[in-house]
């Protein structure tokens, strides 16, 4: 997995002259993280964090940040809001559209006294009877959710109707987490079918090179056919992955950016095979005959003037 690393902090850190200690603001968002680590050591005096558009499954190792003020981790892997009772100053938390179904971890923001604006929206929390209801009556501190302003009477209301409506999440709470247990083990099931796939194919490869295949120099059209089978298998299994339904979770969504990362690594393998493999050019044969060879393939024009008795060689140059 793709972790916080000191160089990527002082990559992003390019307006404060790459200094990280003295870092107020950055933004790590579309940088593939999977863990959130180190920001607690090396940027003590963070007011503002972008973390949106990652991969991370949870929220850890910000507890540190005493001076945090504003932290969004929209689009990412989260599914419960932990380990922010040590952000002392936060103001306003994003959670936009993550995976956080266990709304009761909402009573971990009590201790942010200062919290005034949460996000929640596109999570499946949202989805419960008496979300709005639970989340206002439970963080009093709050004045607005999902871009609403909390008006004084809906928090008499919900305060009034608590008691029924946490009730009412908590048995929502729980049909859910039996739902996720059961993506998670159709997620694993997925995950084994897909190596055991991919083994299979290795295998039959490398079926190619066992010693009971016939040895000797393969025919140039004999490897042409066996790199357009490989290349069909390839696209089969494309095709196969990207039509496959898939419900959305943040093991299909890691699984999405693992297989496109597999894929670019594929590519990129091969580019750099290619870029390795140099061609042995024949200037000279066995019987000591020059060749004309045209590696870069020039334009030119070869003369006989046999009136000055020369030849001229007319030769298309680089600048």
């Amino acid at each position: 997995f793709l972790s916080v690393t000191e160089d990527l902090v002082r990559r992003r850190a390019e307006h404060n002259n790459c200094e990280i200690f003295s870092l107020e603001e950055i933004s790590l968002h579309q940088q593939e993280i999977e863990k959130l680590e180190h920001l607690d050591k090396w940027c003590r005096d963070l007011k503002i964090l972008y973390l949106q558009n990652n991969l991370i499954p949870k929220i850890e190792n910000v507890g540190k940040l005493k001076k945090l003020e504003y932290l969004n981790v929209a689009l990412n892997n989260i599914e419960r809001i932990e380990n922010l009772e040590g952000c002392e100053e936060l103001k306003k938390l994003d959670l936009t559209a993550n995976f956080i179904g266990e709304i009761s971890s909402i009573e971990s923001l009590k201790c942010n006294i200062h919290l005034k604006e949460l996000f929640l929206v596109g999570n499946p929390c949202t989805e419960f009877e008496g979300y709005r209801e639970f989340v206002v009556a439970t963080l009093h501190q709050l004045k607005y959710l999902d871009s609403k302003e909390i008006e004084r009477s809906e928090r008499i209301k919900a305060l009034q109707n608590y008691p029924e409506v946490k009730w009412k999440i908590r048995e929502q709470e729980r049909v859910y987490c039996l739902k996720r247990a059961r993506e998670k083990e159709e997620a694993r099931r997925r995950m084994q079918e897909r190596k055991d796939e991919k083994q299979k194919q290795m295998d039959s490869k490398l079926g190619f090179d066992s010693p009971d295949y016939p040895q000797g120099k393969p025919k140039q059209a004999e490897g042409d056919g066996e790199q357009e089978r490989c290349e069909t298998v390839e696209n089969d299994e494309d095709r196969r992955f990207w039509e496959e339904p898939t419900p959305y979770t943040p093991e299909s969504r890691l699984e999405t950016h693992r297989y496109i990362e597999e894929k670019r690594r594929a590519k990129d393998n091969i580019r750099e095979s290619k870029k390795k493999e140099k061609t042995t050019w024949t200037l000279v044969t066995a019987e000591g005959r020059v060749l004309n060879v045209n590696v870069p393939k020039l334009h030119f024009s070869l003369k006989d003037d046999e009136e000055n008795n020369q030849i001229i060689l007319d030769l298309a140059v680089y600048r």
